[in-house]
């Protein structure tokens, strides 16, 4: 069984060239804003877009996008912030999740724009 957190590195990767695939252009990887990691920042046209990598074995416990709390939304928010204001950022921002499930050497991944709000 791989381990949880080479499951989420392969998650990630994978969400990378997903994106990429989609003509999004990666400009961050796991990028940190004190206690706080936003696992991709990339730019689809003229918006920045700001995504949280999901990774499950299974989808028993339910899908993985299920996991961003609003807790972990309020943390990826105000990462964003800083990333906006360090970069002197002027697009506008939204906040998409990946979900990805690895089982029997299949994925499936869904892709969730606009998966929530700044509140």
């Amino acid at each position: 069984m791989i381990e949880q957190h080479e499951l989420g590195k392969k998650g990630e990767e994978f969400a990378v060239h997903f994106l990429a695939s989609k003509g999004f252009k990666i400009l961050e990887k796991n990028w940190r804003f004190l206690k706080d990691e936003v696992d991709i920042i990339a730019q689809d046209n003229d918006i920045l877009v700001v995504v949280e990598v999901k990774t499950r074995s299974s989808a028993y416990f339910g899908e993985p996008f299920t996991a961003v709390t609003r807790k972990k939304q309020s943390f990826l928010i105000r990462a964003a912030n800083a990333y906006i204001e360090k970069n002197n950022v002027n697009l506008e921002c939204r906040f998409d999740i990946i979900s990805i499930v690895f089982a029997e050497n299949k994925h499936q991944i869904e892709h969730i724009p606009d998966a929530f709000y700044p509140q």
